[in-house]
């Protein structure tokens, strides 16, 4: 049996129904009765009458030692926030019992803080992004670590317990921050895809200006996907990724064809590195990206601070950008005789794809690349696979 998606129909809309409301304006009981109810079902507010909202403080940070630089909270949470029911989780970025930073947890309504974790050097410092997966906390640290103070991968289970370094990276043979390594160096945080985790190191590599990486949740099969280049690819990629599926999106604060940062997309194993965008150095576009990304739809979103000019002096206020990405080709599946034949357009936005399948959609789904290799035909992208007694998905993977 062999699946395929198809659209479906489209969806009309549904009838809609005008009510009249009418309101004896002579009669101001009836008015003064009516007026909350009508403004409850239109979701009205009254002008010069909304609520005042209130502005609470969770929880104030204690003051530091000034000898060691130590609190028994932390100092300066500067990254987001994870919400999980009525609780909260979070980084600082130094302070704890070493003054290497903490994780902590709060409860919505301010109560039941309690420092989870203080950073102490060898298993980190300056703690980043923390992403949640069922009652295990995962993140990086910028720096620390056991071997040249290049950063680490952690685990942590929301109950402060079993705290794990699951990755330290490498010393490098270069000062800071020029640093050059096999894997990178100063990681700023994690997504996370079934048991792998996906990351950015904003410095390190074989040139020193940042990696893109794979790691297991367990610690197990690091593997290093992109080293950054310079000019082709981007520098130092610092503000994370993001996972669609099978691609990976990401920023680059400096480098690409103009110097100021870049945009790209690259597939979970490695391949398909993509630059996406390249921001020039001065202009109207901004400059030097950093502040993350988030995907809706076919549509990236992110910020860009701003560029240099001929002076080298900063210039511009920064923009807030978008970028459509190109809506993927669709995947065409007929029979014939005792085969399959699949096929999808060549010309897909200069991106390529592969046709991957499964036997089973359930999580984790195993994917794995159709044999033989596609052949053009008509302009079409095209495999025929002989039909099998057990079901097959298909996919095309960018």
């Amino acid at each position: 049996m062999v699946n395929g998606g198809q659209n479906g129909p489209p969806i009309e809309n549904a009838p809609t129904t005008q009510y009249n409301i009418m309101i004896d304006l002579n009669r101001s009981h009836n008015l003064a009765r009516l007026l909350p109810a009508l403004i409850i079902c239109l979701g009205l507010i009254l002008a010069g009458r909304v609520t005042a909202q209130t502005f609470t403080t969770l929880h104030s940070f204690t003051a530091l030692d000034q000898t060691y630089y130590t609190n028994g909270d932390g100092r300066y949470p500067s990254c987001t926030l994870v919400l999980s029911g009525n609780v909260l989780y979070g980084t600082t970025y130094g302070g704890g019992s070493s003054g290497g930073g903490t994780v902590f947890k709060i409860n919505t309504n301010g109560t039941g803080f309690t420092n989870l974790h203080s950073f102490t050097g060898s298993d980190g410092n300056v703690p980043t992004e923390l992403i949640l997966s069922g009652n295990t906390l995962y993140g990086t640290a910028e720096y620390g670590g056991s071997s040249g103070n290049a950063g680490t991968v952690f685990a942590l289970n929301t109950d402060g317990t079993g705290f794990t370094n699951l990755y330290t990276f490498t010393a490098g043979s270069s000062s800071w921050p020029n640093i050059t390594n096999s894997d990178g160096a100063g990681p700023s945080g994690v997504a996370l895809s079934g048991n792998t985790l996906y990351g950015a190191a904003d410095l390190g590599g074989s040139s020193g200006i940042g990696t893109l990486f794979a790691l297991n949740t367990d610690g197990t099969g690091f593997t290093k996907l992109h080293d950054f280049t310079g000019s082709s690819d981007g520098v130092n990629p610092a503000a994370g990724l993001i996972l669609s599926g099978s691609t990976l999106y990401g920023e680059a604060f400096n480098g690409g064809s103009s110097g100021g940062g870049t945009v790209f997309a690259v597939n979970t194993d490695g391949t398909g590195f993509t630059k996406l965008h390249n921001f020039l150095n001065s202009g109207s576009g901004g400059a030097h990206p950093i502040g993350g990304l988030i995907l809706s739809g076919n549509t990236l979103f992110g910020t860009a601070s701003g560029g240099y000019n001929s002076g080298g002096d900063f210039s511009g206020n920064g923009t807030v950008f978008s970028i459509t990405l190109p809506s993927p080709p669709q995947l065409r599946i007929i029979r014939s005789a005792g085969n399959v034949i699949l096929s999808w357009p060549t010309n897909a936005a200069g991106l390529t794809f592969t046709l991957q399948s499964t036997t089973n959609l359930v999580s984790p789904a195993v994917w794995t690349t159709v044999s033989p290799s596609s052949v053009v035909v008509n302009g079409q992208n095209t495999v025929t696979n002989p039909i099998s007694g057990t079901q097959q998905f298909y996919r095309l993977s960018q």
